[in-house]
């Protein structure tokens, strides 16, 4: 029987570090489902004492999430600790993530402790975790960097005092794949109490060698993986979940291991965490990016058009990626439409079901064929980056253009219980919307990125637009789509005017502390 690999995921707390990257709470509850219906076996929701909005999206994660371990991080102290256990405490199955370095270099210029310090701050920090539950987690920051036999001296104390997982990162992503097999099989063989413990490791791809070293560390005896959804991280960031899944589901013929996870949600949730990181999937990602299952050579057209495998060593659907047109159109009814889009890894309120299927309407009428992936842009916008109060929303827009008048657009929004219009000119008539939005919403942010793609292929796909707005040191993404790309343009930029009120009324904005593990 093929051995289980546990599946980490800690794209709510490493993942978030991505610069740039900022969750609210509700945000957080998002993603956190459907990592539950990935069936990850830990969710690492996040560091509870870096911030007051950390340690509510831990405390909310742990209330709801049901069905995974939910791990908060703490420092190897036991302020840390309590403040971890007190945001875990409602969870089904909580577990206490504390950590310290212990690489020489970081014990020098970091800490300024001894190793004999270090050993019996983890020591004494493990025993403090461990009289909350019985499910704690040490972390050896910069151990592919650290002494071997010191980290085994680590490690066999902590699992002595309690840890029941022992991670070994490579947290400045400085190894190489068979360096870093060949650390894990010294730990096996040189702790004399690994048998108590599971070991984890957790790499980061500095060096593009993430996924190998996590790989190269199951084979040597790893038996959880620390990931996130689409490798998101500090710096380039870390080994990406559906890389290391999709890599033992697919070389069973090498990787005699097993994980629990759902495979079929691996894409909707990659597509979740881009929106909402606002970090753009690249087109040829593995698994997950635009072109993985893109053939635009001849040959390679040819041969999967005659039998898909001889160019796909993976089917799309195996991902939750489907290649069909939406057999649904204006005739069609709620419950198919409902049905639909649960067979697309899509659960949605009924209120939030309301609103997509009358977006939908309005696009089969605009549209002859729509599209699974204008369906997936659509539940996106009208859901996911529907995560704040909408206190701007666009009623009317009318834009008038050509070569021989300058571009003016006209924009009636409602702001808060007030409806007020107006009228500019601009550049272009994105230029003359954006001008006149500004004004009616009496912003002074700054536009830091403007990006617009299509959805599908041919005029008329949906015009998808992203916007990054800053204002008073605020950063938020806007989201919108539409047929007519100047009104996506307006859509995504409200979009993003609401998430920056949000903030400035209070909304969390999250900091994390200097010291983060790797």
């Amino acid at each position: 029987m093929p051995d289980k690999v546990f599946i980490f995921d800690t794209t709510l707390r490493d993942g978030e570090q991505t610069p740039g990257a900022s969750l609210n709470i509700d945000e957080k509850l998002q993603i956190a489902r459907h990592l539950e219906l990935l069936n990850v076996d830990i969710i690492e929701a996040g560091f509870p004492r870096a911030s007051k909005g950390d340690f509510a999206a831990v405390k909310a994660v742990a209330r709801e999430i049901r069905g995974c371990q939910i791990a908060g991080l703490a420092r190897a102290n036991f302020d840390d600790i309590n403040e971890a256990w007190e945001a875990l405490k409602d969870a089904t199955a909580p577990r206490i993530h504390t950590f310290i370095s212990t690489s020489d270099i970081h014990l020098q210029y970091q800490l300024r402790k001894s190793r004999e310090e270090v050993l019996e701050q983890a020591v004494a920090a493990v025993k403090h975790a461990a009289r909350y539950t019985g499910n704690v987690e040490f972390s050896a920051m910069d151990a592919g960097r650290s002494d071997l036999d010191y980290v085994c001296k680590v490690f066999t104390a902590v699992i002595d005092a309690g840890a029941t997982t022992v991670n070994f990162p490579d947290t400045v992503g400085y190894t190489i794949p068979h360096e870093f097999g060949a650390k894990i099989k010294y730990l096996v063989e040189h702790i004399p109490n690994i048998h108590k413990a599971v070991i984890s490791v957790h790499c980061h791809n500095d060096l593009g060698l993430a996924v190998a070293n996590t790989l190269a560390a199951i084979v040597n005896g790893a038996r959880q993986a620390e990931v996130t959804i689409n490798g998101l991280g500090e710096r380039a960031g870390n080994a990406s979940l559906e890389e290391v899944v999709m890599a033992l589901a697919t070389r069973q013929d090498l990787f005699h291991y097993d994980t629990d996870i759902v495979t079929q949600y691996i894409y909707p949730t990659s597509r979740l965490v881009s929106k909402l990181t606002g970090v753009v999937v690249q087109p040829n990602k593995a698994i997950v990016g635009a072109n993985a299952f893109a053939h635009e050579s001849g040959i390679h057209q040819d041969g999967v058009l005659k039998e898909a495998s001889t160019y796909e060593i993976m089917t799309p659907a195996a991902v939750g990626i489907k290649k069909s047109l939406l057999p649904l159109g204006k005739l069609s009814g709620r419950h198919a439409f409902q049905k639909k889009l649960q067979e697309m890894g899509f659960y949605i309120t009924d209120d939030e079901l309301n609103r997509v299927f009358t977006r939908f309407k309005d696009l089969a009428d605009k549209k002859k064929t729509v599209f699974d992936e204008d369906l997936v842009s659509l539940v996106e916008t009208e859901v996911i980056y529907k995560s704040v109060p909408e206190h701007f929303r666009l009623e009317e827009l009318v834009v008038l253009t050509g070569t021989m008048v300058k571009p003016n657009a006209t924009v009636k929004m409602r702001l808060g219980r007030e409806e007020k219009t107006t009228s500019s000119f601009g550049d272009g008539p994105i230029d003359a919307t954006y001008k006149a939005i500004t004004h009616l919403a009496q912003s002074k942010c700054k536009l830091l990125k403007f990006s617009v793609s299509s959805i599908t292929g041919g005029t008329e796909a949906l015009g998808e637009v992203a916007v990054r707005l800053e204002d008073e040191g605020h950063i938020v993404t806007g989201q919108g789509v539409d047929p007519d790309v100047v009104t996506a343009s307006a859509r995504a930029y409200i979009n993003g005017l609401n998430r920056l009120h949000f903030l400035k009324q209070g909304g969390p904005k999250g900091k994390k502390p200097e010291e983060m593990e790797g």
